[in-house]
């Protein structure tokens, strides 16, 4: 009956191949490595296992149905009609984990959101973006750490960087990167007049101590400075704010979260290696070129997603044309159906 819809066999044999790779006597010579076969171990068991759950559950409601329908028993075939469907979704959900399989999905992610032109509309916006994935982060009980933040001189922010740590957080969010655009009356115009403002979204994932990355000491350069911003709980007001250039490729990673300098530094430099990794896999793909241009170039022709609050309210992914009619539901965190969609359309990629 789930055989279309769920592919056991394969989540067995994953297991299976997790259980072959403990079982050898050297298993634990790399601890880090061991760890990272453990918690996929781990993931793809909870998998099979809610799978399992759903799949009894269903196999109790059919016989269930059965009776009520020898009896015509209106009420009970109703709830079980209703019961089958919350089962089905659950086990739609379940299957799109499954496709959590690159090899940086399990990794914990960096995800920074900038301001496009535009001033204060698109400063306001971009931190309607940072809340909107804080509250998702918040639904999913994952942890989330404001690295860097530079506030905006009236309202907004300009740029934010979040670390957000869970199972598989790089795997569920790496489709947000690109550009995210508003529609919407302004609040900053006295005149009500509508506006189309642009934010973008970069994703990229926090390397683990399995992968290398070699940073020599003459291809940084290390600056302090004062942080910005109206200060608050997320933002510090000392001189411990660090950036760090790296020199061959130009990227720039700075952390002030931090009171202490040496803990921003070290932040910093976990950031770097990061970017670092994902500028080579870039190359390696022959992809950089378009990735820097959707990242500069924040306005039309670059977008992923409209968020349209006037003249009539729909969020819409221009990459699937997947709608959702209640954008506040949208911007309170409900974002799980754009995230599963994309994940899907990327299966249909590769296969």
């Amino acid at each position: 009956m789930l055989g279309g819809i769920f592919e056991k066999n394969k989540i067995e044999n994953k297991i299976s191949s997790f259980d072959s790779q403990i079982s050898q006597e050297n298993f634990w010579k790399d601890r880090n490595l061991a760890q990272k076969i453990l918690k996929e171990k781990k993931f793809f068991s909870d998998i099979l296992n809610n799978f399992n759950t759903a799949a009894n559950e269903l196999d109790n409601l059919e016989q269930l149905y059965e009776i009520a329908l020898r009896e015509n028993e209106i009420s009970v075939l109703k709830d079980c009609e209703k019961k089958t469907s919350l089962i089905f979704n659950e086990i739609k959900k379940i299957q799109v984990s499954c496709f959590l399989s690159e090899e940086n999905d399990h990794l914990d992610t960096y995800l920074e959101i900038h301001a496009g032109a535009g001033g204060t509309e698109s400063q306001d916006w971009a931190q309607m973006l940072r809340r909107m994935y804080t509250k998702w982060s918040e639904k999913k009980k994952n942890k989330l750490e404001i690295i860097s933040e530079h506030r905006g001189e009236e309202a907004g922010i300009k740029s934010s960087i979040l670390k957000i740590t869970g199972p598989y957080m790089h795997g569920w969010l790496k489709s947000e990167s690109g550009v995210h655009r508003l529609v919407r009356i302004s609040p900053f115009d006295s005149g009500a007049r509508r506006h189309t403002s642009f934010a973008s979204v970069w994703v990229y994932p926090v390397v683990d101590d399995s992968i290398k990355i070699d940073i020599q000491e003459k291809d940084i350069r290390v600056d302090t400075y004062r942080s910005s911003g109206a200060g608050g709980q997320h933002v510090n007001t000392t001189d411990s704010a660090v950036r760090i250039t790296h020199l061959p490729t130009n990227i720039v990673v700075q952390c002030q979260n931090e009171r202490s300098q040496h803990k921003n530094k070290e932040t910093c430099f976990n950031m770097l290696k990061a970017r670092l990794y994902k500028y080579e896999i870039q190359k390696k793909e022959k992809a950089s070129e378009s990735i820097a241009k959707s990242k500069t170039d924040i306005g039309w022709g670059h977008q992923i997603r409209s968020y349209v609050l006037q003249p009539y309210r729909l969020v819409k992914d221009l990459r699937n044309n997947l709608e959702n009619t209640d954008p506040d539901s949208v911007l309170d965190g409900g974002i799980d159906g754009f995230l599963e969609a994309a994940l899907y359309e990327n299966k249909n990629k590769e296969s």
